[in-house]
C-alpha cells in the first residue's frame, strides 16, 4: 500500500470538467465507502470545491482509483484523462501541504480551502473510511497550513472569491449603493460574500434558500429579506446583482427565466456571479442581452491582485512544506519497516521458547545448571546466526560483496584489516 493522490483543479481542467467529476454533500459517504468495500484502496478521503476534486488514498492499485472515478460520475475514462493529474508518495503529500497551505488556490495564500479539507478527513472519519496513514498525513498537513500562514506575509493583501465578486460588482455599476442584491444560497461562500457586499450598503438585500429557515439566520446578520428558492421566478426581476452559490447538483436559473426577468427589467442590467460547482446558472443564459454573467474561473484576474508582492512569502512556505515532506517520508518510511521488524522480533521470540523450553527439560532431569545455561546460550546464538550466514556463504561473487557491507552496518561490525 502507498500514498496516491489524484484529481483535477482550476490549473488542469476547465470549469465544465470539474462540475462533472464534483461530490456533494449527500454522495460523499457512499462515494468514500464504494471506494473502500470494492477493495480498490484501504484507506480514502474526498476534498471537492468549486476549484477542486481530489482524491487521496492508501491503495496499492491506483489505476483502478482512477477508473473509479470516471465510472461513479459516469464519464468515459479517456475524456477524463487529459485532465487528471496523479501524485504518488510524496508528490502527494507536497501537494496536500500546498493545497492547505493556500499555495494552490485560484486566491494565493486564501484560508477557506484548510476548513474544507477539515470537512473532508470528518467526512472520511464518519465513513470509516480514514486510516492510520491518512490520519496522520492530514494531521500533518493541519500544521504544516498553520505554520506557513503563522510563519510568512503568504495571505497578506490576498483578494478573496468574494472580495472580487463585490469589486466585480463595482466596475459594472460604480456604486452599489442604489443597487439590490440577491444572494441565493445560505452556506459559507454566500456568507462571506454577504459581508463584502453589505460593507458596501447596497439599496436592498434579499437572500434567497432551499429552506427558508437557514435563509432567515442569514438574513438576520445582514438586515436582509429572507425567500425560499419558489419565490425566485417573481423576485428575480426585482434585483440587480445576483451572487448564487448553492450545492445543487442542477442548473438554478435558466435561460427561460432570466429573459423573462430581463423583459420585466425592461432592459436593465443584471449582473450575476455563480461561484457554484457544478453551477447555478446555465450556460446559455450568457447568450442574453443585458445579462452579464461570471463564473468562478472569470474571476481569476481580480483575485490575482497583489501577486507580485506576494511572492517572496511562497519561497519561504515552500521551503517549510518540503522541509515537513521530508519528515512525513522519513516516518512513512519507518512504518514500512514495521512488518518486517514484527516478523523479526517473532523469529527471535521461537528462538528463545524453544530454547528455553529445551533448557528446562533439562535442569528437571538434574543435569548442571551451569552446562544448561552454556548449551543455552549456545543454542541461542547458534539460531540467530544461522540464517545470515547460509544467505552469506551461499552468495555469488557480485552479491556476497553487498552482503558484507550490509552485515557490517546492520550488526555494527568493524572489518579486519
Amino acid at each position: 500500500m502507498q500514498l496516491f493522490a489524484f484529481g483535477v483543479n482550476h490549473h488542469t481542467a476547465p470549469l465544465d470538467i470539474r462540475e462533472h467529476v464534483a461530490f456533494s454533500e449527500e454522495s460523499m459517504r457512499c462515494a468514500l465507502q464504494e471506494l473502500v468495500n470494492h477493495q480498490l484502496v484501504k484507506e480514502a478521503a474526498i476534498v471537492s470545491t468549486c476549484n477542486r476534486t481530489e482524491i487521496y488514498c492508501n491503495t496499492d492499485a491506483p489505476d483502478k482509483a482512477v477508473g473509479w472515478l470516471a465510472d461513479f460520475h459516469q464519464l468515459r475514462s479517456d475524456d477524463l484523462e487529459p485532465y487528471l493529474y496523479k501524485l504518488l508518495k510524496e508528490q502527494a503529500v507536497k501537494h496536500v501541504f500546498r493545497v492547505a497551505s493556500g499555495l494552490d488556490s485560484m486566491v494565493l495564500g486564501e484560508t477557506q480551502i484548510l476548513g474544507q479539507i477539515k470537512d473532508a478527513v470528518k467526512s472520511a472519519q464518519e465513513a470509516g473510511t480514514l486510516g492510520l496513514l491518512l490520519h496522520k498525513m492530514f494531521q500533518r498537513t493541519f500544521f504544516v497550513a498553520k505554520e506557513v500562514r503563522t510563519s510568512t506575509e503568504i495571505g497578506a493583501c490576498s483578494i478573496s472569491m468574494a472580495a472580487a465578486a463585490a469589486r466585480l460588482a463595482e466596475r459594472i455599476f460604480g456604486d452599489i449603493s442604489e443597487q439590490k442584491v440577491l444572494f441565493i444560497g445560505a452556506g459559507e461562500m454566500i456568507e462571506l460574500c454577504a459581508a463584502h457586499f453589505a460593507a458596501r450598503h447596497p439599496a436592498h438585500v434579499t437572500v434567497a434558500n432551499r429552506t427558508v429557515e437557514r435563509a432567515e439566520v442569514l438574513a438576520r446578520r445582514f438586515n436582509a429579506h429572507p425567500i425560499s428558492l419558489r419565490e425566485l421566478p417573481d423576485q428575480l426581476a426585482l434585483h440587480d446583482i445576483v451572487i448564487t452559490s448553492t450545492a445543487s447538483p442542477l442548473p438554478i436559473l435558466g435561460k427561460g427565466l432570466l429573459e423573462r426577468a430581463v423583459k420585466l427589467r425592461k432592459h436593465r442590467p443584471i449582473f450575476i456571479v455563480d461561484l457554484a460547482v457544478p453551477r447555478d446558472v446555465e450556460p446559455e443564459v450568457a447568450e442574453l442581452d443585458d445579462v452579464f454573467l461570471y463564473y468562478v474561473d472569470d474571476l481569476a484576474d481580480i483575485v490575482k491582485e497583489g501577486l507580485d508582492n506576494r511572492q517572496g512569502a511562497v519561497t519561504q512556505a515552500e521551503i517549510i512544506i518540503d522541509s515537513n515532506v521530508t519528515d512525513f517520508m522519513h516516518w512513512v518510511a519507518t512504518r514500512e519497516a514495521v512488518p518486517t521488524i514484527c516478523a523479526l522480533r517473532n523469529q527471535a521470540e521461537q528462538f528463545r521458547q524453544y530454547e528455553l523450553n529445551r533448557a528446562r527439560k533439562l535442569l528437571a532431569k538434574g543435569e548442571d545448571p551451569t552446562q544448561v545455561l552454556e548449551s543455552f546460550s549456545r543454542g541461542l546464538t547458534n539460531k540467530f546466526l544461522h540464517s545470515p550466514s547460509v544467505v552469506l556463504n551461499r552468495a555469488i561473487d557480485g552479491e556476497r560483496e553487498q552482503l558484507i557491507d550490509f552485515i557490517n552496518q546492520l550488526y555494527q561490525l568493524h572489518r579486519s584489516q
